[in-house]
């Protein structure tokens, strides 16, 4: 049996790596190619984007204190309120799935499937219409309810489903070793898989916040005053609503590359002190904590 690990396909040899170095770079040229052509679409004479007029309105204070900052503020919040109330919930969902209870784990296993596949902007529609009709939320209220329950219900049966597997994938012996010592199933599962599991699931959990933080735009389409509405009410009193979609969407593209950031360093920071998950050798191959195997002893080694 070979000594090294398996890898999920072969290493390329010298024709498939010019090959790959050629489609990579056919690729790279279409793409700078169609970046050219957008530019050159949006800086035509009869309506330049990229005109001084246009970009004038983000030198003055009021577009900053009157659309953007306003905006964010109202993305972030709500994607706060959705990251906290989804974790709770999803904890909560997730060892619900796991309980011994059969019942417990059907109506848990219901609703995450459930609203796993509901869309969010339909859940959002639903829950903002629910709120007007139902509950009378009206005006800012009752738009912020509709984009935090939408982001809520989909990202909690997400997040269930994270713990539920993290909880899977660890090794059975955790569960037996925590039985064998005379503890119950809940004690185990709360004592020794739990934290064990939230540790390894770590990093999945901070990725989940940018797509929360994408997923705030959708309120756009239930008029929630988020950052991606600001851009386009700026656009309107502007007429610059190519420059401050641009504006925006570098907005978001910074703020979510700072959450993957974040979440590549917790995962290296978890691999570094050890806690982090492991994967499992492969056969044949000695993992680093294995010994070293002990020479044989013989009569002539005994006398020495």
């Amino acid at each position: 049996m070979s000594g090294a690990p398996t890898v999920l396909f072969d290493v390329p040899g010298p024709k498939a790596r010019v090959r790959h170095r050629i489609i990579g770079a056919v690729a790279l040229v279409l793409l700078v190619l169609a970046v050219v052509m957008v530019a050159l679409g949006l800086a035509n004479p009869e309506n330049n984007q990229f005109a001084p007029e246009k970009w004038n309105p983000f030198q003055l204070r009021s577009t900053w204190t009157a659309y953007i900052l306003p905006g964010l503020l109202n993305t972030l919040l709500a994607a706060v309120t959705a990251v906290v109330l989804s974790i709770i919930a999803g904890v909560l969902l997730g060892l619900g799935r796991l309980a011994p209870n059969r019942v417990v784990r059907f109506l848990c296993g219901v609703f995450v499937e459930f609203f796993r596949a509901v869309p969010v902007l339909m859940m959002m529609l639903f829950s903002f219409y629910l709120g007007l009709y139902v509950f009378q939320f009206t005006g800012p209220g009752g738009l912020f309810f509709g984009v935090v329950s939408g982001l809520f219900f989909y990202n909690a049966s997400v997040i269930a489903e994270l713990v539920r597997s993290g909880v899977g994938s660890l090794p059975r012996g955790q569960r037996e070793a925590g039985l064998a010592i005379g503890m119950t199933e809940g004690q185990t599962l709360f004592s020794i898989q739990l934290p064990q599991a939230i540790t390894a699931m770590l990093p999945s959990i901070v990725s989940q916040l940018v797509v929360i933080l994408k997923d705030t735009a959708l309120g756009t389409w239930i008029t929630y005053t988020d950052l991606l509405q600001q851009a386009s009410n700026l656009g309107s009193a502007y007429a610059n609503t190519i420059p401050s979609l641009m504006v925006v969407a570098v907005m978001y593209i910074v703020i979510n590359y700072a959450l993957t950031w974040v979440a590549r360093w917790l995962e290296r920071r978890l691999k570094a002190s050890g806690r982090g998950p492991r994967r499992r050798p492969e056969a044949g191959v000695a993992g680093p904590a294995d010994p070293a195997p002990a020479e044989p002893v013989t009569a002539g080694t005994a006398e020495k």
